[in-house]
């Protein structure tokens, strides 16, 4: 197998970049951050300022704790409640789906790397490898893009979602911004799609039996092979 490594050091810097990206759609994906409502009734919601994310809505409250929680109330988000808007519903399933295909993304990375570093397969499944990589990675960005840029537009809007009763929050906030859970998620998503197209990008050398080189006895160097002369007559072929 031919010597490859000098051929991947933009796929290595693509291997770094989609683990990071990964990482950061893992960790929007958990953060309450992602819609901050701010509301006037201080009576329940102390600070003023409740988080909204796709699973859980919390606030700060000094009249209500959640267990485990020293000042901090939360409320779970199921995907089957009727008052869940569509948005937070999609970006629940396809936020996740989003960390299970980045992983299996960033794991062909590995494989098609270790190849490329220790000689190990073929140079065509080098090569596949690289671009199911490069697949995997575009398609977990794209899964998370939606729901990222869905809920963004949601924001802009100032649109409103309906808690029931148990949630303590208002009918609608005074006022609402993007948290940093959409601004984390998009720069993960950026990330994975510029490693995803580094990994597609990846080329093979030309075949040795191409480039049709031989080794100089006397420098060990190679050089081109060269042609005979049809014109050219050996000296023990004159009269």
């Amino acid at each position: 197998m031919p010597y490859l490594v000098h051929t991947a050091h933009a796929q290595l810097g693509a291997l770094w970049l989609g683990f990071v990206g990964w990482t950061l759609t893992a960790v929007a994906l958990g953060l309450i951050q992602w819609r901050v409502w701010l509301v006037s009734d201080r009576q329940v919601i102390s600070s003023g300022v409740a988080w909204v994310g796709i699973w859980r809505a919390c606030f700060h409250s000094y009249t209500l704790v959640s267990p485990g929680f020293r000042i901090l109330y939360c409320e779970y988000i199921s995907p089957t409640d009727a008052f869940t808007p569509p948005e937070i519903r999609t970006g629940q399933v396809l936020m996740l789906l989003s960390v299970i295909v980045g992983l299996c993304g960033n794991a062909g990375g590995l494989y098609a790397m270790k190849n490329v570093y220790f000689g190990m397969g073929k140079t065509s499944l080098i090569r596949l490898a690289f671009t199911i990589t490069g697949a995997l990675c575009l398609l977990g960005a794209v899964m998370s893009f939606i729901p990222l840029l869905w809920n963004l537009s949601s924001v802009v809007t100032n649109q409103t979602i309906k808690f029931p009763p148990q949630f303590k929050m208002p009918p609608a906030p005074d006022s609402q911004y993007v948290g940093c859970g959409i601004g984390v998620g998009m720069v993960g998503s950026v990330l994975m799609v510029v490693s995803g197209i580094m990994f597609c990008t990846y080329k093979l050398p030309v075949k040795p039996e191409e480039m049709q080189t031989v080794t100089n006895t006397q420098g060990g160097l190679p050089c081109p092979r060269g042609r005979d002369n049809p014109s050219f007559e050996p000296h023990e072929q004159i009269v």
